[in-house]
């Protein structure tokens, strides 16, 4: 595992951007550097922001989660395959590069779906920072403004990934891992991360 080793708050910005990582995505497939993807997102205005100010961090975030997965296959997929399959790829180089999003699927959502505890609530996340806080001197500094902020993340996420049916749900849906990305998370020796896309085989 290659995730970042230290929490931090940057997920209050650098939310699931799907559409960013898509179009993203879809440079590097094309053959543009990095650089230039950025440039190129930048002087265009590809992701359609109203304004410009942060477009460049965010184009350089979605980089970081692409080039997280080590994996360019998966990279294709996100740019080339159907919505809800590059989705739960975006969802796993999140996890990849973001060590809170990281551990909140395999010890929250992995375990629930271990467990075959379908119920998810506010209690959940409460206790998943309590916990972090607890651990981490670095968290436990966090404002209760930023961890409100990535709670509201973590929950969109999910919902954006069909784990919930609003952001009001209480019930986890059974999550489907599609064989593109179970193939590269067991050939990346990520197996660990199984349980946190329903896959106990």
């Amino acid at each position: 595992m290659n995730v970042l080793s230290t929490y931090n708050g940057a997920l209050t910005r650098e939310q699931f951007l799907f559409y960013e990582m898509r179009t993203t995505a879809k440079m590097l497939v094309m053959g543009f550097t990095d650089k230039d993807t950025i440039d190129k997102i930048y002087s265009e205005n590809l992701f359609q922001y109203p304004t410009e100010k942060s477009i460049r961090k965010i184009a350089s975030a979605c980089l970081k989660r692409l080039h997280a997965m080590n994996d360019y296959s998966l990279v294709q997929a996100i740019a080339t395959q159907p919505s809800e399959v590059a989705k739960q790829i975006c969802l796993y180089a999140m996890m990849k590069q973001n060590r809170l999003v990281w551990d909140f699927m395999i010890t929250v959502i992995g375990e629930k779906f271990r467990s075959r505890d379908n119920s998810f609530g506010k209690k959940d996340l409460n206790i998943f920072f309590l916990r972090l806080q607890e651990q981490d001197d670095n968290v436990a500094s966090w404002s209760e403004t930023t961890i409100t902020k990535l709670k509201q993340v973590l929950i969109r996420t999910l919902v954006e990934n069909k784990y919930l049916d609003n952001t009001k749900a209480e019930q986890l849906n059974p999550i489907l891992l599609f064989p593109v990305l179970e193939n590269a998370i067991r050939k990346n020796k990520d197996d660990i991360v199984l349980p946190a896309f329903n896959c106990f085989s």
